[in-house]
């Protein structure tokens, strides 16, 4: 697995050598399309080499959806979201909610948020993946311990155009009433948009802006940030001669972290090994950045 990595990282080497050889020459800049072309290349070839990639310097969209454990699940949906608002709001980043799917207890099935930050992307996508809680459960009227698995999926937030194309005939648009439980608010008419791309079958869920038309363009957005997460995921297996699992299933044994309250307090991501025994400070503060760092630098 690592010498297909390095002979990976050789030719990118290679590659970085020729431009930067070919930069060196006096004529390089007689074709100016060609020679631009060459110089933003070089540049994502020393991201890659960084293992920086090519969004991360951008914003990020952030979805998070419940798995397994009923309104557990949900409750827990709506920590994790409570949690990253903090770390958002400590980094000084501004968010924009863009879709939820909330219930009579104030959790949530799955909720998007778009973050607006210098860095979010690069920050926030190694927290994609699943998450786990272990709890006495607050809706268990014989106080059981009780486990929850959530989702958390980021995807990086396209800001130029042509970045990915998706043909139109790829896409299905479903409209469906904007509103809050029970569809309250009257005003707002068929102006939920949900696309779905249809190879994939991927899909993105958007009742946040003013028109159908905003919607339904913010939900391709999405789609396509989803599209290059897919493909990015794709590469990184390829690469290191995985084979790629068809379906994430949100429970026991995918997790990326465990956030335990009960018999004991802490939290551990299972790819670093960090541990953190002040839970509080992580679910109620935000404060994730020792996680967030070890996985960066790992």
């Amino acid at each position: 697995m690592s010498g297909t990595r390095e002979s990976g990282k050789d030719s990118t080497k290679e590659r970085v050598e020729e431009i930067e050889q070919a930069m060196a020459q006096s004529d390089f800049w007689s074709d100016k399309v060609a020679a631009q072309n060459m110089v933003k290349e070089l540049q994502g070839l020393k991201d890659a080499l960084s293992g920086q990639g090519k969004y991360d310097k951008g914003g990020a969209v952030m979805t998070i959806f419940s798995g397994a454990g009923g309104d557990d699940a949900e409750d827990f949906s709506a920590m994790l979201y409570r949690m990253y608002l903090k770390f958002f709001q400590r980094k000084g980043w501004e968010t924009h909610l863009l879709h939820k799917n909330e219930n009579d207890h104030g959790g949530y099935r799955n909720i998007t948020v778009e973050v607006h930050g210098k860095g979010a992307y690069g920050t926030l996508k190694n927290e994609s993946g699943v998450h786990r809680l272990v709890r006495i459960s607050p809706f268990s009227s014989k106080k059981l311990r009780h486990t929850s698995f959530s989702m958390v999926e980021v995807i990086p937030k396209f800001e130029e155009r042509g970045a990915i194309e998706i043909p139109p005939a790829e896409l299905r648009v479903e409209l469906s009433r904007a509103g809050g439980p029970g569809g309250q608010n009257v005003n707002k008419r068929e102006t939920a948009v949900r696309v779905i791309h249809i190879p994939t079958n991927l899909s993105a869920h958007i009742d946040s802006e003013r028109s159908q038309a905003q919607n339904k363009e913010k939900a391709i957005e999405i789609l396509k940030g989803k599209l290059y997460k897919k493909r990015e995921e794709e590469q990184k297996q390829k690469e290191a001669g995985l084979s790629i699992s068809k379906t994430t299933e949100i429970e026991w044994g995918n997790q990326i972290r465990s956030y335990v309250l009960h018999p004991y307090k802490m939290v551990k991501d299972h790819r670093t090994g960090v541990e953190v025994r002040d839970v509080q400070k992580v679910l109620e503060d935000g404060d994730i950045d020792e996680f967030i760092n070890a996985e960066q630098h790992g």
